[in-house]
């Protein structure tokens, strides 16, 4: 996880912002809060191919409603049907407990994926945010005849020791704004969302460790649907070299840039973001 505030401007190789963001990390994750509710779904007629729009969550610990809410509500129901879900271990997907396996990126993909199979749809369309867009990529690269098209925001490929720094800023959950912590110390009890986050932390930070703090590079150049990158250029969580990244090595992907955008522009330009998907994904 990343602050929400602080400076978006850092190079590939390093940024001398990552003290300024580290140290916002915790107080400033209020900007983004949602009250976590449970998953909603809604069902419309079916247009594209017998498409329909698969949401994945965010980060971790919110859930499918509580962060998807504009969309859920305002996607055109004549042209899609739009189902949000809860991975394992988050929102009302529990039991089980999170856990964070070196593969739990994959494991959510094929729960996704298996989910959508069962509810009886033949082709799907993702749109997916941060932790949600790497969840998309994954999906898009091993099941590439059920995914039909992408759109993802705030997603990364891969960890940098910048990335690494934010996420052991936000480890301490006490830290948090109040404005954050207390609805997911409703949701979750304290306890579960304090001793969640830690093992979030640890379990992102394991990919750092690997060649290039690979999560899914690897996988980008097997991604075939049409996949358009939206980043918001005032995202103080993802570098825009994450969106650049992504976006050279899914062939044929389109990147939309929101010069006013930050992480949650899904949620505080939603009219906007609204559009731009179901132009794209029709």
């Amino acid at each position: 996880m990343r602050a929400p505030d602080g400076d978006a401007t850092c190079d590939h190789g390093g940024c001398a912002g990552w003290p300024r963001r580290v140290a916002a990390a915790a107080a400033a994750l209020g900007a983004e809060a949602r009250d976590p509710r449970p998953t909603g779904r809604t069902r419309g007629r079916l247009r594209v191919i017998s498409d329909h729009l698969r949401v994945t969550k965010w980060l971790f610990l919110g859930s499918g409603e509580t962060d998807f809410g504009p969309q859920l509500k305002n996607l055109n129901k004549k042209l899609f049907t739009v189902v949000a879900w809860d991975p394992r271990g988050y929102g009302h997907s529990r039991p089980p407990d999170r856990d964070f396996p070196a593969d739990f990126f994959e494991r959510d993909a094929k729960d996704a994926v298996d989910l959508m199979k069962a509810l009886k749809f033949k082709k799907v369309s993702l749109l997916g945010w941060s932790d949600g867009g790497i969840t998309a990529l994954i999906a898009a690269a091993k099941y590439p005849s059920y995914i039909h098209k992408m759109v993802i925001w705030g997603a990364n490929a891969y960890v940098t020791d910048e990335d690494s720094m934010i996420y052991e800023g936000i480890r301490d959950v006490s830290k948090w704004s109040e404005r954050t912590r207390k609805p997911l110390e409703a949701l979750y009890g304290y306890d579960y969302f304090a001793r969640t986050c830690e093992k979030w932390v640890d379990g992102i930070r394991q990919f750092k460790h690997l060649p290039d703090g690979n999560i899914c590079r690897h996988l980008l150049p097997q991604v075939q649907c049409p996949t358009l990158i939206v980043h918001g250029e005032k995202d103080p969580l993802v570098p825009r070299f994450h969106a650049d990244f992504i976006h050279e090595h899914v062939k044929g992907s389109r990147l939309h840039l929101m010069p006013e955008g930050k992480h949650n522009l899904h949620l505080r330009f939603a009219n906007e973001f609204n559009r731009l998907a179901e132009g794209f994904l029709q």
